[in-house]
């Protein structure tokens, strides 16, 4: 259920149902009635603003792709800004490796 998903994201970054409403410029009492799913049917208009708000693509607040390969939202985050600020993955790969080469010589 999206209300569901809104509710995780939103607690996820511990934000309060209030913060979120003003941070994507909702009303409260129709993001409540979302997440307690006595709305079911959000409009798209709706569904970005929440996206935004939560930095989160608007698939992930109508499916269960990130819980089904239990990955971290914040993980996802980390990986699109990454990408957004134009890393390529062998980049990425190469930053991981170090990484791991660092961690190993202590």
């Amino acid at each position: 259920m999206i209300g569901e998903r809104v509710k995780k994201l939103r607690q996820e970054r511990k934000m309060s149902m209030t913060e979120l409403a003003d941070k994507a410029g909702v009303a409260k009492s129709y993001l409540s009635s979302i997440e307690r799913n006595l709305q079911k049917n959000p409009s798209v208009q709706f569904l970005e603003k929440i996206s935004t708000a939560l930095n989160v693509p608007v698939d992930s607040l109508l499916y269960d792709t990130i819980e089904d390969k239990h990955i971290d939202s914040d993980w996802v985050n980390i990986v699109e800004q990454a990408m957004e600020s134009g890393i390529s993955k062998e980049q990425f790969r190469e930053f991981i490796e170090f990484n791991k080469w660092k961690l190993n010589q202590k």
